[in-house]
């Protein structure tokens, strides 16, 4: 046993190695298809669909961003054709994971159910599953800076891109309802189901005696804190439990709900984002809680919750529609909007020149 130890460890190590030295290639390949999905999006368009979709990447519409269903600059999918629509799509499914991509299309296929239990015509252009836009900003390339997004009700998906390098915060993901509970074919259906119910099993691993570090309220707020604000992340601090204070079962259960949000993306930026997280120390990483302690559907009920380390933000909240109506999304501390790639980008130009 002893000898096939030693047989073993060095191979994992070079396995190892062999992964964190092809990071930066698995990043080259991903942008390249990317690339390539966004460009023959763009190819696709007349004049008219191409202005409406591009924007300069100066533009401050980069930062103007919502998850609640409005008119939107982009090009929506009910102005485009149904190949168009294909590989906006496309673009869509290049940067996500399978599950990731299956969950957008969920989300937007909710809109049909809120038009029936709304009693909304099919034709109502509140609750609209083509009011979802797509805006490319700046000009796709390995010259300038670019980007994109997706957006609409309960979605909004940013991308940006810098040389050799891609960022993907903030990434929201939202789900009303949380639960379907109307007599549609959807029924049942819960798209935010692991965002859950993993947090639930974490939140009950602790003892009563974590639980009173953990728990900073017994009201949850009515929304996620950051909202969709570019510039109010330094102002939440880190509260809760820290991952250094846990148990190793504990550790684990944390990881696992962590990698449920990273996992909705491109495993090349899943990776990607997990060495960031290790390098700033794992061990920095708090979980609080806020609301009730079981899962419930009723007047006043909900919760939330939040994982905040220094690079990264997570929230969930589930205290609208008696707390079936969930908000989540992913915020990077220190490169949101892609604004630190872009400053190392710069500084790199500026040297060169």
């Amino acid at each position: 046993m002893k000898n096939n130890r030693r047989f073993f460890q060095p191979g994992l190590l070079l396995f190892l190695l062999f992964i964190a030295n092809n990071v930066n290639a698995q990043q080259k390949a991903l942008i390249a298809d990317m690339t390539a999905c966004v460009e023959d999006f763009i190819k696709s368009l007349d004049a008219g669909q191409r202005k409406n979709a591009s924007v300069t990447f100066a533009d401050s519409l980069r930062f103007d961003w919502n998850y609640v269903p409005r008119s939107r600059k982009g090009l929506t999918l009910k102005n485009m054709n149904e190949g168009q629509k294909a590989k906006a799509f496309a673009m869509v499914k290049s940067v996500l994971s399978v599950g990731g991509y299956k969950k957008i299309t969920a989300i937007v296929d909710l809109e049909n159910v809120l038009r029936v239990i709304e009693n909304k015509s099919s034709t109502d252009t509140y609750r609209d599953p083509e009011n979802y836009s797509f805006l490319i900003f700046g000009k796709p390339g390995p010259k300038e800076p670019w980007g994109w997004r997706m957006e609409g009700h309960h979605i909004s998906l940013h991308f940006t891109i810098a040389g050799e390098n891609i960022t993907f915060t903030p990434g929201f993901f939202g789900s009303n309802p949380g639960k379907v509970l109307a007599e549609v074919p959807q029924k049942g259906k819960r798209i935010l189901k692991d965002e859950q119910d993993v947090a639930f099993e974490l939140l009950h691993s602790f003892s009563p005696e974590q639980q009173k570090t953990i728990i900073l309220s017994e009201k949850a707020p009515w929304e996620i804190l950051t909202t969709n604000k570019r510039n109010n992340l330094i102002t939440l601090k880190p509260e809760g439990i820290a991952m250094k204070d846990m148990s190793n079962t504990q550790k684990a259960l944390f990881i696992r709900l962590i990698s449920v949000y990273l996992d909705r993306y491109h495993v090349t930026l899943k990776d990607q984002q997990m060495i960031k997280l290790k390098e700033s120390g794992l061990n920095g990483i708090h979980f609080a809680w806020m609301g009730d302690m079981e899962p419930q559907i009723k007047e006043g009920a909900g919760y939330y919750y939040r994982i905040q380390g220094p690079t990264i933000l997570i929230e969930l909240d589930n205290t609208q529609n008696n707390g079936n109506h969930i908000h989540t999304v992913v915020r990077d501390l220190t490169n949101d909007f892609g604004e630190d790639l872009l400053r190392l980008h710069y500084q790199k130009m500026h040297a060169n020149h």
